[in-house]
């Protein structure tokens, strides 16, 4: 079965035992397709229906199962552009930290920020229409957050592989 996670004074600790290769299966088998019936589910997975579906209900109740959603064409959206932005913030005091974090929380256009090591602080993905809607979110969203020392923005024009199906763990 899996880890529990629990939090005391900070520090997070696992109770139970932890996540095993069955609960792993059912996993990257609801990542390839969340729409999956129990049913079928089960079967994928070598289990009864009832053990599977108790396993699902722990998996979402513990957190490892976060939601579910559907994958969606940026550029059938109206999104075809895609930009990764590295952002190196001029100072790193909690507050310009905090600021800044909870300021790039509220646009729309970042789907992820990621805190880095190296060169850069950050590390924005962003989504816009054009090139014009890119200048527009780094003058209108971006440079009003404040604290930020430089941008660097690489532009996609291809995806070779994109997954949300997590490798096998041996």
């Amino acid at each position: 079965m899996f880890a529990v996670k629990c939090v005391y004074i900070g520090i997070i600790c696992y109770t139970g035992p932890k996540m095993d290769q069955k609960d792993r299966q059912i996993i990257r088998t609801l990542q390839r397709n969340g729409r999956i019936t129990n049913q079928d589910l089960a079967a994928e997975v070598n289990l009864s229906p009832s053990p599977c579906l108790r396993r699902v209900k722990l998996l979402e109740q513990s957190g490892a199962i976060k939601g579910y959603s559907a994958q969606i064409d940026a550029e059938s959206y109206g999104l075809p552009v895609t930009v990764f932005v590295r952002v190196s913030l001029a100072n790193h005091t909690e507050a310009t930290v905090r600021q800044f974090e909870a300021d790039i929380r509220k646009v729309e256009q970042v789907l992820e920020c990621f805190v880095m090591t190296g060169p850069s602080d950050y590390l924005l993905r962003v989504v816009v229409a054009g090139l014009s809607d890119y200048e527009s979110f780094v003058r209108k969203r971006l440079h009003p957050i404040g604290g930020i020392a430089s941008l660097d923005s690489s532009f996609v024009y291809g995806v070779v592989k994109q997954t949300q199906v997590f490798p096998v763990i041996t």
